[in-house]
């Protein structure tokens, strides 16, 4: 059956409701029960029961149940490294290499804190908001101290963290993203969001962009005059301004009585990194047919491994050797270790939640064929060359709108993956301006998660963190609609 303008619609309320709510699971909820209702001749009764049966079938898929299960298991992993003192012991060896710093040159310490801070971001990848919490509250002594506004601080841990997100997809968000491109029948989702990485131009333009800031001192727009008020009066922020600083940013209390040891925080989270590849070799290994050498085995392998049963294998690993390394130290018992687990899932729990509504409202589109009318809809007027920036912009706008790249991802991939077979455009570089769209949108927005949660770890004034940071990510977003452009009609 064809539903024509009737598939557009559950995409549309889902967007509209979450703009005039805030509440990205309500609206998504209600995106989900309406295309049910619609699939179901508009019959209420049968349109709940078919919308609650859908939310149970995404759990059908073995790749969205370790997707999800992995999205639990991460709070688990994080909290164990909070309460082992890891993230202390990381910060006190960073704090000592700035006081020799500081006693060379004043001037140089500032753009050296300043880079401490943006790689801290971009290694912490596993999780966007570990990442700008992590960032902003480490840091923002050490800023104080060398009088470096706290808008820069929160623009670093907001341009750090998405960002290095998305282009290092071993975590939460490539599983995510790998099970929303299987629910739109791509067979080899790993190898075509990697593939993506490369035509992903906002996100490098952000990490290149803020490391150009910081290195020539060039700012420009409010964040000039932000520097220009700390320089002349010392002030961090500016006058009248509220620093948004909640409860819940203060993490997990570690334990009494014990060392802070760096390298409690630092194997674990190798540790989960370093299995996320070498599983993806093991899930793939049986998959090759013919290879020329052993090398030549693994590449093929981890191009055809399960992305959702590596990233699930890594977590667990960590988690193993992370509760072993505390054993042994005499940190944590065993009772310990079940209460500390069931308290970090309970924590990702949101994440978890919002994954399994996201893969359901992808699989109602799909049933409604969303993505194939809004393509042949526009295949009149819709060029191939024009796509990637045409993707790139609406994600944009629903991510600016939402203040979630996640809700973004689930909406959009559900219509651009269809578009981009419909119109015979590059599939990779359509991927990637949709993902590159819900972190533009996400980064201007002022309802976005990463965005609030920036501002509160660096206690700054929410509204002048999103002001300060907009000149930069709108900078980046124009030329990468630009390079969308020149590679549609060049490439």
């Amino acid at each position: 059956m064809e539903y024509g303008f009737l598939s557009v619609i559950p995409p549309i309320i889902a967007i509209i409701l979450a703009l005039r709510t805030k509440q990205v699971y309500i609206a998504l909820l209600f995106g989900i029960w309406f295309s049910w209702l619609i699939i179901k001749g508009w019959n209420p009764l049968e349109g709940t029961l078919a919308m609650i049966e859908g939310m149970v079938n995404v759990f059908q898929s073995k790749g969205n149940t370790r997707t999800i299960m992995f999205s639990a298991l991460v709070g688990a992993l994080l909290i164990f490294i909070q309460y082992s003192k890891g993230v202390e012991g990381f910060i006190n060896i960073i704090n000592k290499r700035l006081v020799k710093l500081e006693d060379k040159k004043t001037g140089y310490s500032r753009v050296m804190v300043q880079l401490l801070a943006t790689f801290t971001g971009l290694l912490l990848f596993v999780e966007t908001s570990i990442s700008s919490l992590t960032v902003g509250t480490l840091y923002r002594p050490i800023f104080d101290k060398l009088k470096i506004p706290r808008e820069k601080l929160a623009y670093i841990a907001d341009s750090s963290s998405a960002p290095s997100s998305i282009l290092i997809p071993f975590n939460a968000w490539g599983a995510f993203i790998m099970g929303l491109l299987l629910t739109q029948g791509i067979d080899k989702p790993f190898s075509v969001m990697i593939a993506s990485i490369k035509y992903n131009f906002y996100p490098l333009l952000a990490i290149g962009i803020l490391f150009f800031i910081i290195l020539s001192k060039k700012d420009f727009g409010l964040m000039k005059k932000a520097e220009i008020r700390t320089k002349e009066t010392g002030a961090l922020m500016n006058e009248g301004s509220k620093p948004m600083v909640s409860d819940a940013v203060t993490s997990f209390p570690p334990k009494e009585g014990i060392q802070a040891k760096a390298y409690n925080m630092i194997v674990p989270l190798l540790v989960m990194v370093l299995m996320m590849p070498i599983n993806l070799i093991y899930t793939g290994w049986n998959a090759v047919k013919t290879s020329t050498s052993t090398l030549d085995h693994m590449q093929q392998a981890i191009g055809e491994g399960s992305g959702s049963s590596s990233v699930l294998y890594a977590v667990l690993t960590a988690i193993l050797v992370a509760i072993t390394m505390y054993f042994v130290q005499g940190i944590l018992k065993p009772k310990e270790a079940v209460n500390l687990t069931l308290k970090g899932i309970s924590e990702l729990m949101p994440l978890a939640l919002l994954m399994l509504l996201a893969f359901a409202i992808g699989d109602a589109c799909k049933e409604l064929e969303t993505g194939v009318y809004v393509a042949n809809a526009t295949k009149e007027w819709l060029s191939p060359e024009l796509l990637p920036a045409v993707v790139f912009i609406i994600s944009s706008f629903i991510a600016f709108s939402t203040g979630t790249s996640w809700g973004t991802f689930a909406i959009m991939l559900a219509i651009s993956v269809p578009m981009a077979n419909i119109h015979g455009a590059d599939i990779t570089i359509v991927v990637a301006a949709t993902l590159g769209g819900g972190i533009f949108g996400d980064h201007c927005s002022p309802i976005s998660d990463t965005s609030i949660i920036s501002s509160m770890a660096s206690a700054s004034d929410h509204i002048d963190h999103v002001k300060t940071q907009l000149p930069y990510a709108l900078f980046g977003g124009v030329i990468t609609v630009i390079l969308y452009l020149v590679i549609g009609f060049l490439g």
